[in-house]
């Protein structure tokens, strides 16, 4: 089968397009054939080398999986040869996604949506798992509040808008202007232009300086030091960046804030949460770019690029299938 193998870690051409043997399905394992995956910034983290002691090289990276089932291994009583499927790869447990099969445990894979093509579900699964692990699970917003969400226009973002307008939460959110419609258009209630004005300012003012009870973190900085600023009583503060620099969170004391970080863990129950959702109208990915399995160095270097005016996520079509148009 076709794979692309990270064999150093460095910038998007360190992937080469190899011809590797097809995994065999073991107990309790389902062989897939991925018709589609997609970039995260996670994958270029791991690609550059950030998570260099989890990730023996030469390895198959990538954390999305929409496909087809093409056998079951020994004790597999959920699936059988032809569903169609989607999941998170364990992440730095095994190879990942960017091939043209891929093996996983039977507990990790659910049922694809009906109502998503397999270019649209490969662009949810880790995204959509970490707005569920954030929002519900972590930060257990509930109806009637209100949440701040920085970088609502992102694969990540524009997820978790969705999701908490379908919790019945008021959305306020951080974009650049040219995305303030598409931001609109999911949900978002409040939208501040962060390259004109401050957001705490923004945010204390459009709700009277009560502040909002959640923030969610998916840029960076000093977002952990500044939310406090922003938090109403008993506010929450989800972040899913790797911040090496301490910060300050001295303020939060006096909100009775509390802090959670968030790596995704994998599990069917989550997408069978989703896809709900999905199948009811409430959420939707929006597939920004697409790219071929050949041209993933590509993918990978605009979405490393700054301000490169995307929305959502990429998607990169594996099989021919799963891309008819071939754009």
């Amino acid at each position: 089968m076709k794979a692309q193998l990270l064999k150093s870690f460095g910038g998007p051409q360190s992937f080469e397009l190899c011809d590797v043997p097809k995994p065999v399905p073991q107990a309790g394992q389902v062989l897939v054939k991925v018709y589609a995956t997609s970039i995260n910034p996670l994958d270029y983290q791991v690609r550059r080398g950030d998570y260099a002691d989890y990730v023996p090289l030469p390895a198959i990276t990538g954390h999305d999986v929409s496909g087809v089932v093409e056998a079951v291994g020994p004790g597999v009583t959920s699936f059988v040869p032809g569903d169609e499927v989607w999941y998170t790869p364990q992440i730095f447990d095994g190879d990942g996604s960017y091939a043209e099969y891929h093996v996983a445990s039977e507990s990790i894979i659910g049922k694809k949506p009906a109502a998503l093509s397999h270019l649209e579900a490969a662009t949810l699964t880790l995204v959509g798992g970490t707005a569920w692990e954030a929002l519900v699970v972590r930060a257990q917003l509930r109806v009637g509040e209100s949440i701040l969400i920085h970088g609502g226009a992102g694969g990540v973002g524009h997820v978790t808008i969705q999701l908490a307008k379908a919790i019945g939460a008021k959305v306020f959110t951080t974009a650049r202007q040219e995305q303030f419609e598409f931001v609109r258009s999911l949900g978002a209630d409040v939208v501040i232009d962060y390259e004109q004005e401050d957001y705490v300012e923004a945010v204390l003012r459009e709700s009277d300086g009560k502040g909002v009870d959640v923030v969610f973190d998916t840029i960076g900085g000093d977002t952990l030091s500044r939310s406090p600023d922003v938090l109403a009583q008993l506010g929450r503060v989800v972040s899913i960046v790797d911040i090496a620099k301490p910060q300050n969170v001295i303020q939060a004391w006096g909100k009775n804030a509390s802090y959670h970080f968030v790596f995704t863990r994998q599990n069917r129950g989550k997408l069978d949460d989703l896809s709900a959702l999905v199948e009811r109208g409430q959420l939707r990915p929006h597939v920004g770019a697409v790219y071929s399995l050949a041209d993933l160095g590509k993918a990978h270097a605009l979405l490393e690029t700054p301000n490169n005016g995307l929305r959502g996520k990429i998607a990169i079509a594996v099989a021919p299938e799963a891309n008819p148009g071939n754009k």
